[in-house]
């Protein structure tokens, strides 16, 4: 683990900056749509604006890391640090739109970049990276809304809150400056085989669908789980923070317990039942009549959605040749990091229409479509 931690770095502090903005903002979503007068199908349409930031950032990602080398990650970190202060202008409902186009495209580009970074750290150093580098983003998510509920609490405002944790965001993006040993990836040797031609489209798109769900699953609770809390359950102002906070520290814990039992396990196997939790969570959260029952269904969510992402990203980096690894990676995400915004944006306009208990049945039937995914991957391996 130590080991883990030394030679990812820089990706590992990058994470954990996407971490700690992640945390700021959804325990800040019940401030900041009443800051803009929002209504919930006006903030979920405005949430697809961070969709579309977003995928243009992870398809452009192989060309600024090639552009920018060892800044990429401290250079998109400061994007992220200017971006964090937007919310301070968000006072009409029409501004969280070009506001999260923003964020899409600064928060998304720092997070492909970083995963793809730990995608060659891992060939070269023969460690799993992902899961401790992930535990670090969920570590950073969790704290912060933790730190963000007391200072709600206490009568923080949005105008407060931003500025502050910006400068502790900034902090963490100075420690992903990589020194000049820095390298891109390895070259071939002479006993490698060619690259093939065409991308393993089959591969990529089922690793799309399975970061895709598992994004719907998690940010559904991260954008949506604290108004839940407070509205639907009734709960105090500043308590609702409490669910994006349960989901970033279970699944900090359970991606470290990931980092050390993947490899033993398999990856598709732990996908698949974490696909199976995940379904079981987000029913509980749409059944739950209490907060605590919400609580143990987030908790239960987040163990399933722990693991998800960096076993997926593992497992395409493995399947495909290293000459297309950044290239696979970066489209996978493109479709499948939509998950992340569509998700929130989708739960916006079913809550509008039916309420977020029904939201949330609709993400356990999506985030039920991994086990299928998890099967096909399988089998095409399988074959090969």
């Amino acid at each position: 683990m130590i080991k883990a931690i030394q030679v990812s770095r820089a990706p590992l502090f990058g994470l954990g900056t996407i971490g700690l903005y992640w945390g700021t903002f959804a325990a800040m979503v019940p401030a900041l749509k009443q800051q803009a007068g929002a209504t919930d199908a006006q903030f979920g349409a405005a949430l697809i604006g961070s969709a579309l930031g977003g995928m243009a950032a992870m398809y452009a990602a192989p060309r600024v890391a090639a552009t920018l080398g060892r800044w990429t990650l401290p250079t998109l970190a400061g994007f992220v640090v200017f971006a964090m202060q937007l919310p301070l202008l968000a006072h009409a409902p029409w501004v969280i739109f070009p506001m999260m186009v923003t964020l899409g495209v600064a928060i998304s580009g720092l997070d492909i970049n970083a995963n793809m970074r730990i995608s060659i750290l891992e060939e070269r150093h023969g460690l799993h990276l992902m899961n401790v580098n992930h535990a670090m983003f969920s570590l950073c998510f969790g704290l912060s809304a933790l730190v963000v509920a007391g200072l709600r609490t206490s009568g923080w405002t949005v105008a407060q809150v931003f500025p502050a944790m910006g400068l502790v965001v900034a902090a963490c993006g100075l420690l992903t400056i990589e020194g000049k040993s820095w390298r891109p990836v390895d070259g071939a040797s002479d006993g490698d085989v060619a690259a093939p031609k065409g991308l393993p489209w089959l591969l990529v798109l089922m690793t799309a669908v399975m970061l895709f769900v598992a994004f719907v699953g998690e940010n559904a609770i991260e954008a949506w789980s604290a108004l839940f809390i407070e509205r639907t359950l009734g709960g105090e102002a500043g308590i609702g923070a409490f669910g994006p906070t349960t989901l970033g520290l279970v699944m900090a814990a359970f991606r470290l317990i990931g980092q050390m039992t993947t490899e033993k396990l398999g990856e598709e196997r732990v996908v698949f039942w974490s696909g199976v939790l995940g379904v079981v969570g987000t029913v509980l959260i749409a059944a739950a009549q209490s907060v605590g029952m919400v609580l143990v269904g987030i908790g239960i969510t987040a163990i399933g959605m722990a693991v998800i992402v960096p076993t997926a990203n593992s497992l395409l980096g493995k399947v495909v040749h290293r000459e297309q690894r950044a290239l696979a990676i970066s489209r996978a995400w493109t479709f499948g990091f939509a998950g992340y915004f569509i998700g929130p944006s989708l739960i916006g306009f079913i809550s509008e229409l039916a309420g977020l208990r029904v939201a949330y049945v609709v993400v356990a039937v999506m985030i039920s479509s991994i086990i299928p995914a998890v099967l096909v991957m399988k089998s095409r391996r399988a074959a090969k």
